[in-house]
């Protein structure tokens, strides 16, 4: 059945992000007790923590040897810091856990979960090595630019720098949530921009909260613009969680709205259940 293993995802990952959820007694610490302590932190490097999502750019040991293992050609990660908890997606899995920061700038974060999907050696690889990365104690400080740059760096000297991007959240405040199925192939977008191209084919689902499917899907649509952080497999289709955003004055040739891929719930390839 088609519903099962949506289901399932969704189950895992709500496991998963249940410290996200504000007033939750989980919102306080996770399984390695640890508590958010930002109250007599820097709030400018926690507000910009926040507002950025930080791409891994370099990662040295503390000989200054690139850590190959973090840097799979093609998969950056990509770390977001919201609220209570830190994820962190680019291997293989979403890793999360609860962080805190000290008055001193020090970066600790809690025990890391991790989704459970089987993937490459080498991106297996890159999540294990991140999540030892960032078990122990961290310096971090951030570095203006355009655009800024986090350093994370290890009593060890291991040193990760991530180049940052200001989240949706940040510049168009709290989104709506959506499921939207892609169509494993594009189509003659309609109608016809200049010049012709193609464009993704969506229709919205809906989902209660066990994870299972309710109502019809609602029709097929084309979809224009871009899905950010989304990649389309021409042959694949999949079931997206979308983080809907509402541009305040968009220009008059401009989507009213910014769609954000948050998770990647189920994907099939065209003609296999």
């Amino acid at each position: 059945m088609r519903d099962q293993p949506i289901r399932l995802a969704l189950l895992a990952l709500m496991a998963a992000a249940a410290g996200a959820l504000p007033g939750s007694p989980a919102a306080a610490t996770d399984a390695s007790g640890l508590t958010p302590a930002r109250r007599t932190a820097d709030a400018a490097l926690v507000r910009s923590l926040q507002d950025h999502d930080w791409t891994l750019r370099a990662a040295v040991d503390g000989a200054g040897k690139p850590l190959e293992a973090l840097l799979v050609a093609g998969h950056p990660f990509v770390m977001r810091f919201d609220d209570a908890r830190v994820a962190v997606q680019g291997g293989c899995n979403l890793l999360s856990g609860a962080w805190r920061l000290s008055p001193q700038n020090r970066l600790e974060i809690g025990r890391v979960a991790s989704t459970q999907k089987a993937c490459e050696p080498p991106l297996m690889a890159a999540d294990t090595a991140m999540a030892a990365a960032l078990a122990a104690p961290l310096e971090a400080r951030v570095e203006a630019g355009q655009p800024p740059t986090l350093h994370l760096v290890s009593a060890g000297r291991q040193a990760l720098s991530f180049s940052g991007r200001r989240t949706s959240k940040s510049l168009y405040g709290a989104p709506t949530r959506i499921f939207l199925e892609v169509a494993a192939q594009r189509a003659a977008c309609a109608p016809a921009p200049q010049p012709a191209g193609t464009c993704l084919q969506v229709r919205e689902l809906r989902f209660d909260d066990n994870g299972l499917r309710v109502g019809e899907p609602g029709p097929w649509q084309t979809f224009h613009g871009e899905i950010v952080g989304y990649t389309h497999q021409p042959g694949v289709s999949n079931v997206l969680r979308i983080n809907r955003f509402k541009r305040p004055q968009p220009a008059a040739d401009a989507s009213a709205y910014v769609y954000e891929l948050d998770l990647v719930v189920e994907s099939r390839v065209d003609g296999k259940k």
